[in-house]
């Protein structure tokens, strides 16, 4: 079986990967996480890939707003991207992006890690 088969819009995930990759290698380490951000939408709106920086996410409980939040990126509406500058991704991190995938009923979410070594 292909690893594409078992990950969800393999296409759109490889071409964020790759250009993850590719702000990594053109930028190198020690930038803040806005940098790297904003670097990786223009990488992916390069490509013709839509990308929305920043977007609002609610959490509601009853009705009521009980969290505000923002996204760092959303992919073609489909694949939220959660940008860190860090030695090490936590359990933490994950549980962030699960969060946001439960708030949004996004279908996907990716981890980047634009630390010494890059990671996803």
């Amino acid at each position: 079986m292909d690893v594409s088969d078992k990950v969800l819009l393999p296409e759109l995930s490889k071409v964020i990967i790759g250009s993850f990759y590719y702000v990594y290698t053109e930028l190198g380490t020690g930038f803040l996480e806005s940098v790297y951000k904003r670097s990786l939408a223009i990488a992916l709106s390069e490509q013709g890939i839509s990308c929305r920086v920043e977007l609002p996410i609610t959490t509601k409980y009853h009705g009521i707003v009980v969290g505000k939040y923002r996204a760092d990126l959303v992919v073609e509406d489909q694949i939220i991207l959660e940008c860190n500058v860090c030695s090490a991704l936590t359990p933490g991190h994950y549980a962030q992006v699960l969060h946001y995938l439960k708030a949004t009923n996004l279908p996907l979410g990716i981890l980047l890690n634009f630390g010494s070594k890059p990671s996803f």
